[in-house]
């Protein structure tokens, strides 16, 4: 019998063909990789990254070799506290004794916008108050200030007083130039964990601006 003419033939369903060998790979392998380097990088530039210790400035809380994590979010809701570990990028005063400005430096925060802060008689005085300062490699044995934090800057001192490149040295840091925050050491095993030195600096009263002749009297006060 002939078939009507409305009737049709079925189309044969076509058959998968399987996908190479190499393609079969980067679906299974690249992509996901290239997906988690993209997230890693994301998380290094805007969250947090390691960091190593060149140097023994700030010995002894930090040491040579160390390995730290770094966290960049804090400070995008606050500024830097006293007794924060910052790694910052050089400020220009650095930058003109010859280093550059893809160079990371660590120090610790001893004074914020409006403190006034000085080192005399080998003790560190903030706002008239002496610091004890437990975690210092030794005393400082120079003389510096009193000085008066300008706003949008913070002083920073590396904990190995005397063999520490900090603002002392070189004046105060520009806040903008904070990287981030060390918060955490992973190596070595046997040192690791977080810092804690906020709790002495904890309600340091910021005082009035006095002349630097009053202040230097002061201090001298506070610490004989």
């Amino acid at each position: 019998m002939t078939p009507p003419d409305d009737a049709s033939t079925p189309t044969p369903t076509p058959t998968p063909q399987p996908q190479s060998g190499w393609r079969l790979f980067a679906r299974n392998n690249l992509q996901p990789l290239a997906v988690a380097f993209a997230i890693a990088l994301l998380l290094r530039i805007f969250v947090a990254e390691p960091r190593f210790i060149p140097s023994a400035s700030m010995f002894p809380t930090l040491d040579l070799g160390d390995r730290l994590i770094v966290e960049k979010v804090s400070y995008h809701l606050h500024t830097p506290e006293r007794g924060d570990i910052v790694v910052f990028s050089p400020p220009d005063s650095l930058q003109r004794q010859g280093f550059t400005a893809n160079q990371a430096f660590i120090k610790r925060v001893v004074g914020v916008a409006g403190d006034t802060i000085a080192v005399f008689d080998g003790q560190l005085v903030v706002n008239r108050t002496p610091i004890a300062e437990a975690y210092i490699a030794e005393p400082p044995n120079y003389t510096w200030g009193p000085f008066i934090v300008p706003d949008g800057s913070v002083a920073v001192m590396g904990d190995n007083r005397n063999n520490s490149n900090d603002s002392h040295v070189w004046g105060f840091l520009p806040a903008d130039r904070v990287i981030g925050r060390a918060c955490f050491r992973f190596w070595p095993l046997d040192r690791w964990g977080g810092f804690g030195a906020n709790a002495i600096f904890a309600g340091l009263d910021q005082t009035a601006e006095v002349s630097t002749s009053q202040a230097r009297l002061d201090y001298r006060v506070v610490t004989l």
